[in-house]
């Protein structure tokens, strides 16, 4: 089997696309925040692969972020995947973002909580420790939570800039270069996930516990 992995990271406002060789990323690229992930998506995967010669049946697999994040993106993102990996047979692996998230996390980071934003006062959380995760991902009320970290805790993800009014101030930090999910982080978190069967592959959907903005309105109205 090749070598070579693509990896798609579309949770954030930033969508994020590499090209791999092996455990190392030969190839970085950011799409444009001001336009859709679905624009600049397809045209960034064929360019990033168009440097190495190679077409996307030549991989060995397809590692995709899965959330949670931002409805759009994650959407877009997995269908791409989806769709490369439905075409060519090639292997799809559906990587947690929060478990990306933990592996940028440094080595004494053993007690890890990752957060993120999850609107109306509330946030997404995940506890892993020693790197795996110990539970699901759960909603909680930001205000009720988040004042109870303390020095023995470690918290890192995008909620952490958004919610650090709330913060307990001895509550340990990751550095913030790290908060983020990258196309590095999806690619070490996937070396320990297997990839989709082929049911699974038609099944898999974005990890994304709050409806989209669509459904929450109608829902509401």
């Amino acid at each position: 089997m090749s070598d070579w992995r693509l990896v798609l990271e579309t949770s954030g406002r930033v969508g994020k696309v590499g090209l791999a060789n092996g455990s190392a990323m030969a190839h970085r690229a950011e799409l444009d925040p001001s336009r859709r992930h679905a624009r600049d998506l397809a045209a960034t995967i064929r360019a990033m692969l168009e440097r190495e010669r190679l077409r996307v049946a030549d991989l060995g697999s397809v590692l995709v972020s899965v959330g949670p994040g931002g409805y759009t993106g994650l959407r877009v993102g997995l269908a791409t995947a989806k769709t490369l990996a439905y075409a060519t047979n090639v292997p799809l692996v559906a990587v947690p973002t929060f478990h990306a998230i933990a592996s940028q996390a440094p080595v004494e980071a053993s007690n890890l909580w990752v957060i993120a934003d999850a609107l109306q006062g509330t946030i997404y959380l995940q506890r892993f420790t020693d790197g795996k995760p110990i539970d699901e991902v759960k909603i909680v009320p930001a205000a009720d939570w988040l004042p109870w970290a303390n020095g023995a805790t470690w918290l890192t993800g995008p909620g952490v800039a958004i919610h650090s009014d709330k913060l307990n101030c001895s509550a340990r930090i990751v550095d913030e270069r790290f908060r983020e999910p990258t196309v590095d982080g999806v690619l070490a978190a996937g070396a320990t996930i297997a990839p989709l069967s082929r049911e699974e592959l038609f099944a898999i959907e974005p990890l994304y516990l709050r409806g989209s903005s669509a459904e929450e309105k109608a829902r509401n109205s």
